[in-house]
C-alpha cells in the first residue's frame, strides 16, 4: 500500500494537464409538496457573483466553474430559501444538485427576501437536530469514511473507548437508536453487530452514495417509531444520468468498487461492493481475533413523470472473525497475558444481513402519498469452547444460533390544506425468530446450563400523526403529533392505548435568525427479540409469562439557537429524559440499560420490565460550514446518566460520561490539498468490579475464564478519562475525463492511552496450568492483567473517480 501511495504522488506531480478544467452545476427546482417545477428561481453560489435562474421546467445550469466546493443558495418569492453546501465540482463529471423548496405560509404580497438562516431546520423538529452533507462525512478525520465515527463528533454523542460505533446518546444505551435509508428502515447500519443492540466495530455504508444525513438526538418526527435515544435518517443520491462512471476506493481496512449510471432514459442505478481488509490491520495490531468482511449496496431509481417516484434499494453484509493464535508469540507480557485472556473467553462470530426495499412516490396538487415495502434478515452464529481451540461438542460452553426476519409496510400522506401542513400514516410488520441456544452460565447459585430452542411470530403496527402551523406572522411555528405502536405478542402489548406517544415542537423568532425551540414527548420502544422469543426447557416464553412491556422515555428539551451571516450557527440545548418499563435481568440482578456495548447477544434471558432510569445534562455547539475554505464544529456536553439498581437506587449507568468534548477544523488549501483536525475528550467510564468470591472457584473459573462482576457494587468504579488527536491530509488531481484523490488519515496521533477494568485472571505455572490457592482450597489465586485502549491507527488511501 506504501509504495502505490508513492508511485501515484510520483505520476500525479508529473502528470501535465495540458486542458483547461472548468465544471458544471446542474439540477432542478421544484416544489416539495406536489413537485411541479417551479420557474424563474434564483440560483446563487455564495461568495460569488455566479448564478443562474431555472427555466420554465424549473432547470438551471452553471458553465464553466473552477473545479472546487462551492456553496449553493437557491431563492424564490412565496419560498423558503434553501443552501446546500460543499458542493464538489470536478471537471470530469457535473454536480447535481436539486432543490425541493417548502412553500412560505405567507401571502405573496407578505413575503420579503431576507437574510434568512442557511442552516437546515425542520418545523417537526426545530432543535436536537443535525444535518450532516456527503462531503462533512468523506472527509471527517479519524472516521475512516465511517458515517457512525462522524456522528460520534456531534453534541450529546458519546461513544465506547473499544473498536466499536455503538452510539451513546444522551445518556442513552447503544439499543436505543434507530436507521433509515432512503425512508426504509435498517436494523444496524455496521459490521458485526451485536444482536438486541446496534453498535459494531465497522460502518457498512457507502459513504460514496451519501447525499446528506440528519441525525436527530431528540424531538423525533411521529412517523419514526421505535427508539428513545436517536434517529438517523440517512439519503443516498441519485445515479448519474448522463452516463456510466465509477469509483474505486483502496484503504488500509477496505477495498470497493462503485458504479453509478443510467438505466433508459428515466432510471439510474448505483452499485457498489467492498472487501475488508481488517483482518491485516488487526494482525498489525496484535490483537488476538481476525474480522473479515464483506459488503454490497445498491439503489435504483425511476421517475416515469414528475408525478411518479420509485425506489428499489438494498445492501447486505457477510461478517466473520477467527482467532489469531499468532498473538500469543509477541515478546511484550502484557500484550501475551491480553492476548491468552481474550482467547480463552471470546466466542467467534458468523453473522449475514441484508435489507432490501421499494418505494413509491405519489404527488398530488396539494401533497404527496409515500408507500414503502421492506424485509430485511438477519443470521447470526457464535460459538465458544473450553480454550477455544477444539470444536468439540463435550467441550462446547456457548453455542448459539439465530435469525431475525421482518416485512415491513408503511403508508403515509403529506398535505398542505392552508397553513396547515399534515402528516399521517399507519405501519404493518410481520416478524418471525428463531433461536437455538447452549450456554453454560455463572450465577450465585452455582454454574447452570441453558438449553433451548425457540420460534416465534407475530405482528406488528403502527399508526401516526402530526400537524404543523406557523403563527404570528411566522414568528412561531408549532408541530403536535401523535403515534402509537403495538403488537399481538401479548395482551399487555397489543393495547395501542399503552402505547399512545403525544410530543409537541415549538419554535419562536425573538430576534433575525435566533431562535427559542422546546420539544416534549413520550417515546416508547419494544424490546429486543432475544427478550421476546426467550424460552425456558419447557418451551414457556418467560418473558411473555413476566408481562413484558414496551420501553417509555419521557422527554423534555429547551434550547436556543443563533444563526451568523457567516454561515456559522451557536446552539445551546437543555434535556431531560426519564425511562420507565426497562428490562431488568432476573438472573444477574442489573438493568439491560448498561449493557450493549460490546460484542455478544444481549436479552437472552429471563427480565422483568420494572426498572427505571434518568438521563439529563446540557449542550453547547458552534459549527462553522464553509466559509472562506474555513469549516469546524466544536461541541461540549455534560451528560448524567442513571439507572436503579437491584436496591431500586439511582446509581451511575455505564454510559455516564459526565464530560464530553469534540472539536473538529479544517482548511481547504490552494491546489486541491485539504487538511482537518479533530479533539477528543471523553470522561471516565463507570464500571463495576468483580466478585472475586465467585470467579476464583475452580469450578467456575474452568468454564468461563474471566472474572465475573458484582452487581452488588454496580458501577462504583471509574475508567481514566479518554481523549485522542486525529488528523486528515486529502491531496485532489483532476484529469480530463478522472479524478485522483490521496488521502492520509491518522487516529490517535499522539498515541494517547487509556486505562480502563483490568481483566481478572488466575496465575499460572510454567506449564500455563492455573495455580491453586493453598490458603482457599477449591479456589485459584488472582492475577491481574492490564488493559489499556489506545493505539496509533495510520490509514493511507486512494480513491480513483470515473
Amino acid at each position: 500500500m506504501n509504495k502505490l501511495f508513492f508511485i501515484l504522488i510520483f505520476l500525479s506531480l508529473f502528470t501535465t494537464k495540458l486542458f483547461a478544467q472548468t465544471g458544471i452545476i446542474k439540477g432542478r427546482v421544484s416544489n416539495s409538496i406536489n413537485n411541479e417545477n417551479l420557474p424563474f428561481a434564483s440560483i446563487h453560489i455564495l461568495e460569488t457573483e455566479l448564478g443562474a435562474n431555472s427555466d420554465d421546467n424549473g432547470n438551471y445550469e452553471i458553465k464553466d466553474l473552477k473545479p472546487g466546493t462551492y456553496n449553493i443558495e437557491c431563492t424564490l418569492l412565496g419560498f423558503q430559501k434553501k443552501v446546500e453546501y460543499e458542493i464538489v465540482v470536478e471537471n470530469n463529471k457535473p454536480a447535481i444538485v436539486d432543490f425541493k423548496l417548502e412553500t412560505n405560509s405567507k401571502k405573496l404580497k407578505e413575503v420579503k427576501i431576507t437574510a434568512a438562516n442557511k442552516f437546515y431546520r425542520m418545523d417537526e423538529s426545530p432543535l436536537s437536530v443535525r444535518n450532516i452533507g456527503s462531503n462533512e462525512i468523506q472527509r471527517n478525520p479519524g472516521s475512516n469514511r465511517d458515517i457512525s465515527k462522524v456522528i460520534q463528533n456531534l453534541p450529546g454523542v458519546a461513544s465506547t473507548v473499544s473498536y466499536r460505533n455503538d452510539l451513546l446518546v444522551r445518556g442513552g444505551g447503544p439499543s436505543e437508536n434507530r436507521f433509515y435509508l432512503d425512508g426504509i428502515e435498517i436494523p444496524n447500519i455496521n459490521h458485526f453487530a451485536t444482536q438486541g443492540s446496534t453498535g459494531g466495530p465497522v460502518g457498512l455504508l457507502n459513504v460514496d452514495f451519501i447525499r446528506d444525513a440528519n441525525f436527530y438526538s431528540g424531538a423525533f418526527p411521529a412517523n419514526r417509531g421505535n427508539s428513545m435515544s436517536s434517529v438517523l435518517d440517512l439519503t443516498n443520491k441519485n445515479g448519474r444520468t448522463d452516463h456510466w462512471g465509477g469509483t474505486l476506493t483502496s484503504g488500509y481496512t477496505a477495498s470497493g468498487l462503485s458504479l453509478e449510471g443510467p438505466l433508459g432514459k428515466n432510471a439510474s442505478a448505483l452499485l457498489s461492493f467492498r472487501q475488508s481488509y481488517l483482518q491485516v490491520l488487526f494482525k498489525q495490531i496484535g490483537l488476538p481475533f481476525l474480522p473479515t468482511f464483506n459488503d454490497y449496496q445498491f439503489k435504483i431509481s425511476f421517475k416515469p413523470n414528475k408525478k411518479n417516484e420509485f425506489m428499489l434499494m438494498g445492501l447486505g453484509a457477510i461478517d466473520k472473525f477467527k482467532y489469531n493464535f499468532d498473538a500469543l508469540n509477541t515478546k511484550d507480557s502484557v500484550r501475551k497475558e491480553s492476548a491468552i485472556y481474550i482467547l480463552g473467553n471470546l466466542a467467534t462470530l458468523e453473522q449475514n444481513n441484508n435489507t432490501v426495499g421499494t418505494s413509491w412516490k405519489h404527488y398530488r396538487s396539494n401533497g404527496f402519498s409515500l408507500i414503502v415495502l421492506s424485509s430485511n434478515c438477519l443470521v447470526n452464529n457464535s460459538k465458544k469452547y473450553k480454550n477455544n481451540q477444539l470444536d468439540i461438542d463435550s467441550l462446547a460452553i456457548f453455542k448459539y444460533k439465530s435469525i431475525e426476519a421482518d416485512i415491513k409496510l408503511r403508508a403515509e400522506n403529506t398535505i398542505r390544506i392552508n397553513d396547515y401542513k399534515i402528516n399521517f400514516g399507519l405501519g404493518v410488520e410481520n416478524t418471525t425468530y428463531t433461536n437455538s441456544t447452549f450456554n453454560k452460565i455463572s450465577l450465585p447459585s452455582g454454574i447452570t446450563d441453558i438449553n433451548f430452542s425457540s420460534r416465534l411470530n407475530f405482528m406488528k403496527y403502527s399508526v401516526f400523526s402530526q400537524v404543523t402551523k406557523n403563527y404570528f406572522n411566522e414568528k412561531l411555528t408549532a408541530s403536535l403529533g401523535l403515534r402509537s405502536d403495538f403488537a399481538d405478542y401479548s395482551n399487555s402489548l397489543s393495547n395501542p392505548l399503552n402505547q399512545l406517544s403525544p410530543r409537541l415542537s415549538a419554535s419562536y423568532t425573538v430576534a433575525k435568525n435566533a431562535h427559542i425551540n422546546f420539544n416534549t414527548g413520550i417515546y416508547y420502544q419494544l424490546p429486543s427479540y432475544t427478550i421476546l422469543g426467550y424460552r425456558n426447557s419447557l418451551g414457556d416464553l418467560v418473558n411473555k409469562n413476566n408481562n413484558v412491556k414496551y420501553i417509555r422515555s419521557n422527554h423534555v428539551v429547551l434550547g436556543a439557537d443563533y444563526f451568523t451571516k457567516f454561515n456559522a450557527k451557536f446552539s445551546a440545548e437543555g434535556f431531560l429524559k426519564y425511562y420507565q418499563h426497562y428490562p431488568f435481568s432476573i438472573a444477574q440482578q442489573v438493568s439491560l440499560a448498561n449493557l450493549g456495548g460490546d460484542f455478544g447477544i444481549i436479552g437472552n434471558e429471563a427480565i422483568s420490565s420494572i426498572n427505571k432510569g434518568r438521563a439529563y445534562g446540557f449542550e453547547l455547539s458552534y459549527q462553522q460550514k464553509l466559509y472562506k475554505g474555513i469549516y469546524g464544529i466544536f461541541t461540549y456536553t455534560y451528560v448524567r446518566s442513571e439507572f436503579e439498581n437491584q436496591n431500586n437506587k439511582f446509581v451511575s449507568a455505564s454510559w455516564d460520561y459526565r464530560n464530553i468534548i469534540n472539536a473538529t477544523i479544517g482548511k481547504k488549501l490552494k491546489r486541491n490539498w485539504e487538511i482537518g483536525t479533530k479533539i477528543r475528550y471523553q470522561g471516565g467510564q463507570p464500571y463495576t468490579p468483580y466478585d472475586l468470591e465467585r470467579s476464583l472457584q475452580k469450578n467456575v473459573w474452568d468454564i468461563t475464564k474471566q472474572g465475573l462482576l458484582n452487581y452488588n457494587l454496580l458501577n462504583t468504579q471509574r475508567t481514566q478519562d479518554v481523549w485522542g488527536i486525529d488528523i486528515r491530509v486529502d491531496k485532489k488531481y483532476l484529469f480530463k475525463k478522472w479524478a485522483l484523490i490521496i488521502y492520509a488519515d491518522v487516529q490517535n496521533v499522539t498515541n494517547a492511552q487509556s486505562r480502563q477494568q483490568d481483566y481478572l485472571s488466575v496465575k499460572t505455572d510454567a506449564n500455563g496450568n492455573p495455580i491453586l490457592d493453598a490458603n482457599k482450597p477449591g479456589y485459584y489465586l488472582p492475577k491481574y492483567i492490564m488493559n489499556s485502549n489506545g493505539v496509533r491507527t495510520p490509514n493511507i488511501g486512494v480513491i480513483i473517480e470515473l
